[in-house]
């Protein structure tokens, strides 16, 4: 056991005791961390309001054995939180109510792809951003955007230059919806074949292309998109995909105001 150094985003807390609380981080370096802020819920704490939910934190933790308590019901290693400086505290977010809801879908969503202490700097790196990006502006895809993407990241991104069926390019045929467990869009002409086809997820051309600009290196141009039924359905569409790929509800991304 010893120090470490790291850099982390919160990514929810919960108590212990009286005065502590249990922090668990995105790291840079170690993957997902929990970790003991000891009497910081105390006035006098020396963390002060550091620790909260989005803040980004460069620390100093002291490595701990095994406890009982530092999982939601579980057991794991809980290390020691043992100094606390802030990179960004994104005070706009938590000033307001729109970007703080948008905050918690995205703390949610890594909370529950993230492992623990595997590194994964790009993740952390993806999260870091996008804090950024919403800390400047709340826009109409951010979340949804930050879902496609950490679904690339799986290695669950949908196939969508092509149909998942028949192989024809979108370019020559018209995407009419999206079939999670094919992995990919169908087009019009595969779905009259099948019926009508009953696990296919609504999915028209303009939300398809924003879909593909937002995988395909476009992400900026995509979030400048103004709201309409093709970001509602884009943002619809990240949700069920992200939801069916993590095997449970999101319960932060169905309070996000519109």
């Amino acid at each position: 056991m010893g120090l470490y150094r790291d850099d982390a985003v919160v990514l929810r807390t919960h108590k212990l005791g009286e005065a502590d609380r249990i922090i668990v981080l995105l790291t840079e370096g170690h993957g997902k961390v929990r970790a003991v802020a000891k009497g910081v819920r105390k006035t006098k704490s020396r963390f002060g309001g550091r620790l909260e939910p989005g803040s980004n934190i460069r620390l100093l933790l002291y490595e701990g054995r095994e406890h009982p308590l530092s999982g939601d019901g579980g057991g794991g290693r809980l290390d020691t939180i043992t100094q606390a400086e802030t990179i960004e505290s994104y005070r706009t977010i938590h000033d307001d109510l729109g970007r703080l809801a948008d905050a918690m879908a995205l703390l949610e969503a890594v909370d529950q792809v993230a492992q623990e202490r595997e590194s994964d700097a790009r993740l952390y790196r993806m999260l870091q951003g996008a804090l950024r990006t919403l800390a400047e502006r709340r826009a109409p895809l951010l979340v949804a955007g930050f879902y496609w993407k950490l679904l690339a990241l799986e290695g669950m991104a949908p196939q969508l230059d092509a149909c998942i069926r028949c192989q024809t390019p979108i370019e020559e045929t018209q995407p009419v919806g999206l079939d999670l467990a094919e992995g990919g869009v169908v087009c019009r002409a595969c779905r009259l074949a099948a019926g009508g086809g009953g696990r296919l997820l609504p999915a028209g051309p303009d939300a398809v292309d924003l879909i593909r600009r937002i995988l395909g290196g476009d992400l900026v141009g995509a979030l400048a998109e103004p709201p309409g039924p093709a970001t509602s359905q884009v943002a619809d569409l990240a949700t069920v995909a992200l939801e069916a790929h993590l095997e449970r509800r999101l319960r932060s991304v169905r309070m996000l105001p519109h």
